[in-house]
Formats: C-alpha cells, structure tokens, sequence
C-alpha cells in the first residue's frame, strides 16, 4: 500500500461527504503553482515557456493560504516550476501542515539537499521527486546529466531524516517498458514511500513535439509496465486509475477535480491547459463550460489526454461512487498482479531503442 492509512480516511471521508452534499464538481486535489521558473528547461515540459518577467513572480504565502481554503481540499500538490526556488516555500509547506492538508511538494531534488533543514517531518508533508526512469533516461529527459544521481542523493537524505518521499513519473512515447520495470525496482530499493505515474501531455509550447503519446499507445505502454507487477512496487494513486491507463477501465475527464491555482489566478480549466483565469473558485466552477474539455469532447487539444491530473479524480469518484466502484477498488488493491502471458513481464512489443545523444537544451529559462 502506497498511502499511509490515515491519509486514505482523510480523502475518503472528504469524498463522501461532498456526495451526501449532493455536490457533483467538487475539488480533491489543489494544484498550488506557487511560481512558474525552474533550474531545468526539459524538453517536454511547457509550463516554463513564458517571459522572465512573468518567471520571476511568486504567489505569497497568504495567497496560497487563501486558495486552499477557498477550495477546501484534503490534499495539495505543490508543482511549478521548480517550488524549492520560491524563497518562502518552507512557509508555505509548513503553513499548510499546520491546516492538516496532505501536501506533495514536487521537485527535481536538485537543491532539496541544500534546503530540508528548513522543513519538519509530518505524515502531512511528502517530498514527490520527480524521476523519468534510471539514470540516463531520467538524464536525457530533463536535459542535463547528472541529475538523477542529485536526485538519489536529496531522496536518501529526505529519507534518513524522517520524510516521506514519493516519486512521480512521466513516460512518452519511446520509453522502453522493462527499463521502466527496472526503475521501479530501483525506486523500492531506495526505500521510497511509493510511486506516482502518468502519460505526457502534449503542451503546445514543449520544445519537443515527437515524444507524446496517443491513447492507443498510452494503454499499450501501460499495460507492458503494468501486467505481471511485482510484489515490492506500490503506488501513490487510485489502483482504478492504473487500471484506466492500462485500458481496463473508460472514464471521462473531471477537469475540476484538480484545479490549478497560479500567479495568473485559477487556471481554466485545468493543470494543463490554458483556456482563461477565473478570479476565484467558485467563478471557476460556474462559469467554465467544462462540457468543451475531455477526450468524449472532442476538443482536439484533449484528444490524447490520459493525465492524472483529469482522470485519477474521475476514478477516485468512482471508487465511493456505488458499491460496484467500491468493491472494484477493494479488488484492485488486492489482487493486483494483473498475470497476462501475452506481455511477457513488460517486454513484449517493440521496445524502444536507445534515446540517442544527450543534448543539453538550456539549464535555465533565459532572463
């Protein structure tokens, strides 16, 4: 099991009361961007393609304070950009926790050495490492070298202090199924709470455009991940998530289950794209047509999205849905081998060759 006991009560109680409040958009994840700037530029990535104007603000503290209450979340995912480059981000970590919210501070570890003095162990707070795979596929993703042995370096620290610490992934088109297999491996090894997945999405601004993933490819890479799964892998997400990416189950986006919150105000109508900003959350909510969105839309920005961020919301809401929703997951969290012959522990298929040279695109966004 990939998340602490406490935490699942947290979120399943929240969940059930939004349903007896007979509300069907509710939020279950804060998608708090505290600022947009990075010390990586990789090459999939489009959420640091703007002016150095625009990359040198910050959301202060008691704007993200303001936004979590607003929403009223159990849980708050802090991405960015890179949060550890905010000035105040132990304030704000530590001023949610104080709230009792789950907070996953996600960061490519690279000064998470320099600065966990600054934050106090909690079941409220998890270090969510970003991690694309071993060593030199992680390196030939975010473009620089060495950042994966960084990486390990801030993970064991985090852990020998007492935190908790998760990673999340992103896999697109190339990825090679038992590689990620091994990666995962590795990522138990090093004692790492639980692991976190999700397809890439195609931002319009990523300086690398071949790489995303089509659905059809989506399931077929997930399922070679996923099938015939080892007894020492567990994972921070809904099991009937992992099931969608594998092609078991069919869910429709609920855009609103994780809504971001950025310097620009709340993002319409989801992490990933930008359709407009709302001035506050219930205007949001009101006035985004959110019938425009998802893959059943046919909006063709969204056609090939399978992301987290639109789909685990669907299938948490699935798992206190119904009774069939709940017994799935009870299933699911079970009996989660999923023994299909046909993958051959992850390699059938044709894996992907080589990533090729490491190119070094930009270490940083240009001021």
């Amino acid at each position: 099991m990939g998340v602490p006991v406490s935490q699942m009560w947290t979120v399943a109680s929240y969940v059930i009361s939004q349903k007896l409040k007979g509300r069907k958009q509710y939020p279950l994840v804060l998608m708090l961007e505290p600022l947009l700037r990075c010390n990586l530029a990789c090459a999939g990535c489009g959420k640091i393609q703007y002016p150095a104007h625009v990359l040198k603000k910050n959301l202060t503290p008691e704007e993200c304070f303001k936004a979590v209450e607003e929403c009223g979340v159990p849980v708050v995912s802090i991405p960015g950009g890179e949060p550890l480059m905010h000035p105040q981000i132990a304030e704000i970590a530590n001023g949610l926790v104080e709230r009792k919210k789950y907070v996953y501070l996600c960061t490519n570890a690279l000064l998470l050495s320099e600065r966990l003095h600054e934050f106090t162990p909690s079941k409220y707070l998890s270090f969510s490492v970003h991690m694309d795979g071993r060593r030199e596929h992680h390196d030939f993703s975010v473009c620089r070298e060495g950042t994966y042995d960084k990486a390990v370096e801030g993970i064991r620290m985090a852990l020998e202090r007492g935190f908790r610490v998760t990673t999340n992934t992103t896999l697109f088109e190339g990825a090679n199924p038992q590689s990620v297999r091994q990666f995962f491996d590795d990522m138990m090894d090093l004692g790492v709470e639980g692991m976190m997945l999700s397809p890439g999405y195609t931002y319009d601004k990523a300086p690398d455009q071949k790489h995303f993933l089509s659905r059809k490819r989506t399931r077929q890479l997930f399922r070679q991940i996923l099938s015939n799964r080892s007894d020492k892998w567990r994972f921070n997400m809904s099991p009937l998530f992992l099931e969608y990416l594998m092609g078991k189950r069919d869910y429709k986006c609920t855009a609103w289950g994780m809504p971001t919150y950025n310097i620009f105000g709340w993002q319409k109508p989801c992490y990933l794209l930008q359709d407009g900003y709302a001035d506050t959350f219930d205007e949001l909510i009101r006035e985004t047509d959110w019938n425009r969105y998802g893959t059943e839309s046919g909006n063709p920005k969204c056609a090939n999205c399978m992301v987290h961020s639109g789909y685990e919301a669907t299938a948490v809401n699935d798992t206190f849905g119904s009774l069939g929703g709940f017994l799935s997951t009870v299933r699911a969290t079970l009996f989660n081998k999923y023994k299909d012959p046909d993958v051959m522990s992850g390699t059938s298929g044709n894996p992907a060759s080589g990533s090729g040279q490491l190119v070094q695109i930009a270490s940083q966004p240009k001021a």
